[in-house]
């Protein structure tokens, strides 16, 4: 078909160079974008009567109905045109004639790509922020259930000092809490429109580029008409913080992996996700948080993409731009895809709460506080801690734990050791007795679960929802 732009040639371009050039394979995923910012647009030419009030009704009657024809399968979108700007102007212009080539006036396919990617994008954030909050409320019910579950806190991967599954939920709350405030500093950020800034001069039509922009629900428009079409910031941070929640993801899946194996127990994850083996008819492998932790590099190869192709780009538009799509689509899906099936696994998996608490007893997580037991009885913490460290090897040599010693055996390597020390190193008052905020203990949690529950409850969505209430599209 002929080309929007074809005036300019004298012959066709080489089919090889159309197809290599063409993005209609995949952009034709943000047409109701497309659909919207010509909306907007159109009503902007009428209001500044550039367009008379019947060539605008006609128009946006028309862009309207493309858009019905094609959610419903009436209208297919096919690979003859270059892309969904071609795709729905020409269709426009074949219902409409000459008053469908008025659509264009005072636009550019730069700004009008700029609009479609920031408009799907601002809708993306938007979705992947309610994949997140929806994870933190299955986080916040396991942590209200599993208050006094406790079970060992590692470093190195060795046991360390023992903890609750509350408290080691609490650590993704937060990580997932940073996540969604990245998003919504992104969405701050990127809420200006981009349309009306032309190729990258702008345009000597009168256009209200504020109109356009409150019609959509942004802020107003950007500032500078060469970075309105080549900014692609946005979208970096966005793929950044897609990473990021890739990168938490991929770290709670380590943990559900090992912790669901033969060695610890300490979970069984739900036949509904999980798989068995071809050969081997006792397997049931944690395959879906195995995938999630190998997509996080799926995620991470379409931010180092972008911040490739981006790095080298002068200004204004440059075909290179258009790399931006694919991967970002691949990488906006895969991490959608990975919250909502990582929370079906998290809400239906069961926690061995019995396990978990004989594994914090048998690792010596209480080596600690018979050390803090020593120098709360007035003797040297580095004297302590050789004290307790001698404790530790005999416990080993025996194969018991602490709490199994003698108070003979106790007084054998030191005699400051009386009768309480047996409640001084118990799990429960090696948690509880951590009050201060942040840390493990009944009292704290419940502080911190309270919080949580209150930053659930006002959500910053809330207010996108009340000024897109207030546009007029």
């Amino acid at each position: 078909m002929a080309q929007l732009w074809g005036g300019r040639f004298t012959k066709e371009t080489d089919q090889l160079v159309y197809q290599f050039n063409a993005s209609i394979s995949f952009d034709q995923k943000f047409y109701k974008q497309d659909i919207q910012g010509s909306i907007a647009h159109v009503c902007m030419l009428g209001k500044q009567g550039i367009l008379t009030k019947e060539e605008m009704q006609s128009i946006v009657a028309c862009l309207d109905q493309i858009g019905q024809d094609v959610e419903s399968g009436k209208l297919a979108i096919t690979e003859e045109y270059e892309d969904i700007h071609s795709f729905v102007e020409a269709n426009l212009i074949e219902r409409l004639g000459d008053t469908g080539k008025k659509l264009h006036t005072g636009r550019s396919r730069n700004d009008q790509v700029a609009l479609d990617m920031r408009l799907y994008t601002r809708l993306e954030v938007l979705y992947t922020d309610a994949l997140l909050r929806e994870l933190l409320e299955v986080l916040l019910d396991i942590m209200e259930k599993h208050i006094d579950t406790i079970m060992p806190g590692f470093t190195h991967l060795q046991k360390a000092q023992p903890v609750t599954l509350a408290h080691h939920m609490g650590a993704y709350f937060e990580m997932f809490r940073r996540d969604r405030q990245r998003l919504h500093d992104i969405y701050e950020r990127m809420n200006y429109c981009p349309l009306g800034s032309g190729a990258l001069a702008g345009t000597t039509y009168p256009l209200d580029r504020e109109y356009t922009a409150e019609l959509m629900g942004f802020y107003g428009p950007t500032l500078n008409s060469m970075d309105g079409v080549s900014d692609r910031d946005y979208l970096i941070e966005f793929l950044s913080a897609l990473s990021t929640i890739m990168m938490h993801l991929s770290r709670f899946s380590e943990e559900i992996i090992i912790w669901n194996s033969n060695e610890y127990q300490f979970v069984e994850i739900d036949d509904a996700y999980s798989t068995g083996s071809s050969i081997m008819p006792q397997k049931k492998n944690p395959d879906i948080a195995e995938l999630v932790r190998g997509k996080t590099g799926r995620v991470y190869g379409a931010l180092m993409s972008l911040l490739t192709t981006m790095k080298g780009i002068p200004l204004a538009y440059n075909k290179d731009m258009q790399e931006d799509k694919e991967l970002s689509f691949d990488a906006i899906d895969t991490v959608k895809g990975c919250l909502a099936l990582f929370k079906g696994m998290l809400e239906t998996m069961k926690f061995h709460r019995d396990i978990m608490r004989k594994s914090a007893n048998n690792g010596f997580t209480n080596a600690t506080d018979a050390a803090d037991y020593l120098v709360n009885h007035g003797v040297p913490f580095r004297d302590a801690h050789g004290i307790v460290g001698q404790i530790v090897l005999y416990c080993i040599d025996k194969n018991i734990a602490i709490d199994d010693m003698s108070i003979e055996e106790l007084k054998a390597i030191s005699p400051v050791f009386e009768e309480d020390i047996y409640d001084a190193i118990s799990m429960e008052t090696c948690v509880n007795k951590r009050l201060t905020i942040g840390a493990p203990g009944r009292e704290a949690m419940e502080k911190v679960i309270a919080l949580h529950k209150e930053y659930l409850a006002h959500d910053w969505q809330d207010e996108v929802a009340d000024q897109w209430e207030q546009s007029e599209l």
